[in-house]
């Protein structure tokens, strides 16, 4: 299926729900300034180029529920194209796109007060756009006050990202082919790093983790991505015990663990792996240790992802595992906490894994969808929760099906603390790999980066 036939294809289905007498709203996303004279460089928002596979800013569609598609962009400009380059333009955006028709982004304030007479229900994305609100009551202001002449006015809005989030949410072909070439891409790129942390230590070589950085920024481009799919995470030493840490100065050492979060966008697909490594190649005795109990919670987070099952069954599979190693390993004491069982119904171990083991993944890295299952959204229950001792309210988790993709990613971070013993201090480690979800399992498509320790070694003696 060509590109323009599978966007083609999408808005059918959306014009298909919207309902009689509706019309959906879609805009881009804005440039934003980075600095006087100077922006960051432009991501259009993922719901449109969904729908468009349009990457220009300034523009909007506009669809109803007949199954009309309208797109408004910028117009050709012969001087704003010698500054910032090609524009598709509104003439040759019908047969690029297949849309039925384009305008100029400047007849947007015109036309859409007329696009919206005598319409039943207004769709648009909620709390996306800053200002979209303010600008369709704007418009629906425009509409109401033709009433006198017999135009009516939607008396109904709705949020399409209720509509667009499950279209998302379970990946055609397409997506599924561009999310495996994104991950190989970040998969070697997580490769060509690990190698060379371990090549400029063994040469004596100063290695910061800005090195790490440059080599995973140099694979992604140099196979095609446009952009990282988030900010890289280099985190070497105890800054691996910072969850959200940014790549930045700090040297990598010898001896030391160093965990990369990174990954690729290509072609408006994210991917996302962690791996976590000794500098050196070498892991020392307690690091292995913490590492194979994360690996065995992951390994047992795989096993519960399949169609069917339910998108906490593999947070569940690995807190299990962790609660039972970290009292074996003593970084819990059971005199203490308990057993197990006890460790997961206190949320004991949260002193050292403090986040879920997975997100929805797809255009963005944390991916549109729902996580409760929406036909038992009402089947709500309540329960104090033992840290915080604030009410949580449960709802049914959401059910895999085949297509639906999602990370896994356990993890332990030990910083100091009484009772924990000083061999583990400092130490983080997470281990994370992308995976669509199959009807008898799941397709890891990152393990192009080896996860076991011995191959990790290897690997990095190359």
């Amino acid at each position: 299926m060509t590109a323009i036939a599978l966007h083609a294809q999408r808005r059918a289905r959306l014009a298909a729900q919207l309902g009689a007498g509706g019309i959906a709203i879609i805009p881009t996303a804005p440039e934003r300034p980075r600095n006087r004279d100077s922006a960051f460089p432009y991501r259009h928002d993922s719901y449109f180029y969904y729908l468009t596979g349009f990457t220009e800013p300034g523009a909007c569609l506009v669809l109803t529920a007949e199954g009309h598609s309208l797109l408004f962009c910028q117009p050709k400009d012969l001087e704003r194209e010698i500054w910032d380059g090609y524009r598709l333009g509104p003439e040759a955006a019908v047969g690029a796109l297949g849309v039925d028709a384009a305008l100029p982004s400047s007849a947007l304030e015109t036309e859409l007060p007329r696009l919206l007479e005598n319409r039943q229900r207004v769709w648009y994305p909620f709390a996306i756009h800053e200002g979209l609100a303010a600008r369709v009551e704007g418009w629906l202001a425009k509409v109401r006050a033709r009433a006198r002449y017999g135009v009516l006015c939607p008396s109904e809005q709705a949020d399409a990202c209720l509509l667009l989030d499950e279209m998302r949410l379970v990946k055609d072909a397409h997506e599924l082919d561009t999310m495996r070439r994104a991950a190989a891409i970040s998969a070697r790129a997580h490769v060509r790093a690990m190698q060379r942390s371990a090549r400029m230590l063994r040469a004596g070589q100063e290695v910061r983790e800005y090195h790490l950085e440059a080599e995973l920024l140099a694979a992604f481009r140099e196979e095609g991505s446009q952009f990282p799919a988030y900010g890289s995470i280099v985190a070497a030493g105890a800054n691996a015990c910072v969850l959200h840490y940014r790549a930045d100065a700090a040297p990598v050492r010898a001896g030391e663990l160093v965990l990369i979060d990174a990954g690729c966008e290509l072609d408006g697909y994210a991917s996302d792996i962690t791996r976590t490594f000794p500098a050196d190649g070498r892991f020392t005795g307690p690091q292995r240790a913490l590492y194979e109990l994360v690996l065995q919670s992951q390994k047992a987070a795989i096993a519960a992802t399949r169609a069917g099952a339910r998108f906490t069954d593999p947070h569940d599979a690995t807190v299990a595992v962790l609660a039972q190693g970290l009292l074996d390993l003593g970084l819990l004491d059971r005199n203490q906490v308990g057993s197990a069982q006890d460790v997961v119904d206190s949320r004991a171990y949260f002193q050292f894994y403090m986040h879920r083991t997975g997100h929805w993944l797809g255009m963005d890295v944390h991916d549109c969808g729902s996580y409760v299952e929406p036909s038992e959204v009402g089947q709500a229950s309540e329960r104090r929760d033992p840290l915080s001792g604030e009410t949580i309210t449960d709802r049914p988790s959401r059910i895999l099906r085949p297509g639906m993709v999602l990370t896994i990613e356990p993890g332990i971070y030990v910083r100091p603390a009484p009772g924990v013993p000083e061999q583990f201090h400092h130490i983080g480690i997470r281990i994370e790999d992308d995976a669509i979800v199959t009807e008898g399992g799941c397709e890891l498509t990152t393990r192009g980066v080896p996860v076991e320790a011995d191959e990790i070694e290897a690997l990095m003696r190359g």
